[in-house]
């Protein structure tokens, strides 16, 4: 069954060993690099714990000092190893699969998000969600977004096992049902889950507005790339999900200098549309609260 096929049917599909070998290696030596850069104060856009959505509090003299989930900007010029997240999100094993999940040509692509998940310093979990939908939508809300195209691509790279992802699958289709909707929000078991399993080098993309909720055990080492792509034809629709991670700060500042030349241009691309994205978009507050 095609990708495409899949996630259509499912909301999410599995891309097994995209990463092996020193291309794996490399990226674990940097995340585990940049995680303990940030946990040591010295990168101030981090997932701070207990928070689950943005914004995350990034003030004080160590933004990481009652814990983090999760490190922000992997393609911020200060970024270390900026180089290396660089060539990850623009490489063939995330750009290919990306195209034939949005049935687009490489000019209609329009560069998003590429984040880091970590190991949280204690026990936390997220509570169940759709990304661009709050909690509080009645069903007719619901399915007037669900109804429209997804307009990204959105995945999650694993350079270690992770067991984390739990979702619904073919909840992208359709409202909650009277159970999910007056399930506690941390409910653990609902009818239909399933525990998404990755092992090292997978991918798994996903529809952000299936259910889903994340599940972190602070003993097990979690070095998770968490990133997205978006269609140009869905500017308007992605604006606030991508802009209330606080791109606009950077983006101009950015250098794809590490890619070949026709990367390179690819890349050049995909920022000028999300620049335009940002211009026609103006304030967008932020998508979900908690």
């Amino acid at each position: 069954m095609a990708l495409l096929e899949k996630l259509n049917r499912d909301g999410f599909v599995l891309v097994p060993k995209a990463f092996t070998g020193e291309q794996l290696e490399a990226l674990r030596t940097a995340t585990q690099e940049v995680t303990a850069f940030a946990r040591s104060g010295k990168w101030p856009d981090v997932r701070t714990l207990p928070k689950q959505f943005p914004p995350w509090k990034i003030d004080g003299p160590n933004p990481a000092a009652e814990g983090i989930w999760g490190v922000q900007g992997l393609m911020h010029p200060d970024m270390p190893h900026q180089a290396e997240f660089i060539k990850t999100y623009f490489s063939e094993a995330i750009i290919s699969p990306t195209l034939e999940l949005l049935q687009c040509s490489q000019d209609d692509l329009v560069m998003e998000l590429f984040n880091l998940l970590v190991r949280p310093d204690y026990d936390f979990e997220l509570r169940w969600h759709r990304d661009d939908i709050p909690a509080t939508a009645t069903p007719e809300e619901e399915l007037e977004r669900l109804n429209k195209p997804a307009f990204s691509a959105q995945w999650n790279l694993s350079l270690y096992e992770d067991p984390s992802l739990v979702v619904i699958p073919g909840s992208h289709l359709r409202a909650r049902t009277e159970t999910e909707r007056a399930a506690d929000p941390y409910e653990k078991v609902l009818p239909d889950q399933l525990v998404v399993k990755m092992e090292p080098g997978d991918i798994v993309f996903y529809n952000n507005n299936i259910l889903h909720r994340g599940v972190y055990d602070p003993k097990i080492e979690r070095m998770t790339l968490h990133g997205s792509a978006g269609h140009v034809n869905g500017a308007r629709l992605r604006a606030r999900n991508v802009l209330q991670h606080g791109l606009r700060t950077w983006i101009d500042r950015l250098s794809f200098e590490a890619l070949d030349e026709k990367d390179r241009a690819m890349a050049e691309h995909m920022r000028a549309n999300l620049v335009k994205m940002g211009q026609d978009a103006g304030d967008v507050g932020y998508s979900l609260q908690g």
